[in-house]
C-alpha cells in the first residue's frame, strides 16, 4: 500500500484539481494513478498535457495506443497501469487475444501491433538506442518516422504513470480489479 495520499477532486492541491476533474469526467472515476500524481501537481498537469496531445493529435488509432501503453506497463512491471490499460485497451477495440498476449509478455499475432510492441519495449530496454534493423522492423509494419518518435511521447507518459504506480503501490479502482495482473504473469521474466 502506498505512503502517498491518493487524491480525488476535492482533496487535491488547487494547481490539480482541474486536471482530476478532466480524468473524472472521462473516466466516470479519478484513476488512482493520476491521484497519486496530484501530490505533486507539476508531474500530474505534465502528464495531462503531454496525454492530451498524445491522445489528440497523434495519429495512432486507439487501439495501437492501448498497445504501446500495455507493452509499455508490462515492460515497467507496473501491475497498477498493466491494469487500467488492460481495461483501456478492452474498451478501444483491442482484441482479447491480443491484451492476453501482451499481458503474458508475448508479442500479439497481428504483425502491425507486434511490430508496435517490440518497438516500445526494445526503446524502454536499451534506452533508446535504437538499431537499423529495429527501425526498418516498424517502418515496414506501416509507421512512419513521424510515429517512430509519437512512440518516444508513448514511452515518456508511460513512465510518469508507471514510475508513480511503481513507487506508491496504489490499490486497484472497482472497475480494474477484474483486469488486476502481477510480474509472475510475464512468462519470460
Amino acid at each position: 500500500m502506498t505512503d502517498f495520499q491518493i487524491h480525488t477532486v476535492r482533496t487535491a492541491p488547487a494547481q490539480a484539481q482541474q486536471a482530476l476533474a478532466v480524468l473524472d469526467d472521462a473516466f466516470g472515476f479519478v484513476p488512482n494513478g493520476a491521484g497519486l500524481m496530484a501530490n505533486s501537481p507539476t508531474l500530474l498537469n505534465t502528464f495531462l498535457s503531454a496525454f492530451g496531445h498524445f491522445r489528440g493529435a497523434g495519429t495512432f488509432t486507439p487501439a495501437e495506443r492501448q498497445v504501446l501503453l500495455l507493452s509499455n506497463a508490462v515492460a515497467n512491471t507496473c501491475a497498477w497501469a498493466v491494469a487500467f490499460h488492460s481495461l483501456e485497451a478492452l474498451a478501444d477495440g483491442v482484441e482479447p487475444a491480443t491484451v492476453q498476449a501482451l499481458r503474458n509478455g508475448d508479442l500479439p499475432a497481428d504483425p502491425r501491433m507486434a511490430a508496435l510492441s517490440t518497438l516500445t519495449t526494445t526503446l524502454i530496454a536499451r534506452r533508446g538506442h535504437l538499431d537499423d534493423t529495429q527501425t526498418a522492423a516498424f517502418l515496414a509494419a506501416g509507421f512512419t518516422r513521424s510515429q517512430l518518435l509519437e512512440v518516444v511521447t508513448g514511452v515518456a507518459i508511460s513512465t510518469m504513470t508507471n514510475h508513480t504506480a511503481n513507487l506508491a503501490h496504489p490499490p486497484l479502482e472497482a472497475p480494474v480489479q477484474p483486469h488486476a495482473w502481477t510480474e509472475a504473469h510475464v512468462s519470460d521474466v
